[in-house]
């Protein structure tokens, strides 16, 4: 998932990234970043001035088995480039814990890759991305230390089960929410089952999601959706532009149901089920439940973590 480094001139490049893109990140690092004896700055020098004391033991991450992947950002590699200067990392496939550089979408994409393939590792994201609701702010120095202060945020997935007009079933995980949008004009008509008994025999709308409290600042809060504490065993089940029943917004639900959704009509009004960013189309049953079985862990500092970045959410304008 990351990118070799090469070696170009004053600094370091990835895979083409420009000078000047790795210049940027520096300048983004605060203004306090200072080329001291080849290395960026936050090790003192020693008296004579001829470089910086290294503090070995916190440079070398692949001592401590810690790995880093990039998104392919420009954004992302050049941070890339100046943490492989700065620092020495395990290989991906060895580490036990990984550092993040891009955005809440990479984030998504590499806990979805270590559900895959069924090796959950604790992930510090950084951010070198949009919004980066899911990671920490980008920083350059003292990263050792922030991990080992870390707090562990544990998230569990949901799990989603759509089967399409064919008959065919995908199963998949989502981490934020899974969603049912539809694919044309025509609203969509859909029955809402919790444990199998039915709450809505019909929903017209654009569509209708089951969000984690993880996710219930994403696609759910711009549905009007609740925003839920992480601590919350609950999950929100939110309408999308309802239409009838106009003023049903939704529910709160115990995270221990599950929720099934069959699609009215399903060819004459197709409708999508999106876990996260996979994507069954046609469908005309989907079963959702949070996965027990599985569990993710994201590293934040401790000033800056998820739980309490959601409940301020409640009070954002």
């Amino acid at each position: 998932m990351s990118t070799p480094v090469g070696r170009r001139g004053h600094h370091d490049v990835v895979a083409g990234v420009a000078p000047d893109a790795v210049g940027q990140v520096e300048r983004d690092h605060g203004g306090g970043v200072a080329e001291v004896g080849g290395v960026i700055g936050g090790d003192a020098t020693d008296i004579h001035g001829r470089g910086p004391v290294l503090d070995e033991h916190r440079r070398d991450l692949a001592a401590r088995r810690i790995g880093l992947v990039a998104s392919p950002t420009e954004a992302a590699r050049a941070a890339e480039a100046l943490l492989r200067r700065r620092y020495k990392w395990a290989d991906e496939e060895a580490a036990e814990t990984l550092v993040a550089l891009g955005g809440d979408g990479f984030m998504l994409q590499t806990l979805h890759a270590m559900l895959e393939e069924g090796e959950a590792r604790p992930v510090f994201g950084m951010n070198r991305g949009t919004f980066g609701f899911l990671m920490n702010e980008w920083r350059l120095d003292r990263l050792y230390e922030r991990i080992q202060a870390a707090k562990h945020i544990r998230v569990a997935p949901l799990s989603m089960e759509a089967t399409n007009i064919r008959g065919e079933t995908w199963t998949h995980p989502a981490i934020n929410e899974v969603s049912l949008l539809r694919e044309t004009r025509q609203t969509a008509k859909i029955e809402i089952c919790v444990n199998g008994r039915v709450v809505m025999p019909e929903l017209v709308a654009d569509g209708v999601l089951v969000a984690t409290p993880a996710g219930s600042t994403a696609y759910n809060l711009s549905a009007h959706g609740p925003i839920l504490p992480l601590a919350a065993k609950m999950l929100a089940l939110t309408s999308i532009s309802p239409f009838r029943p106009r003023r049903w917004s939704g529910a709160i639900l115990p995270d221990d149901v599950s929720v099934s959704f069959r699609v009215l009509e399903a060819e004459k009004r197709p409708v999508a089920a999106v876990a996260d960013q996979f994507e069954v189309r046609e469908v005309c049953t989907v079963d959702v439940k949070l996965d027990r079985e599985r569990s993710l862990t994201l590293l934040f500092d401790p000033e800056h973590a998820l739980d309490e970045r959601i409940a301020m959410e409640q009070f954002a304008h």
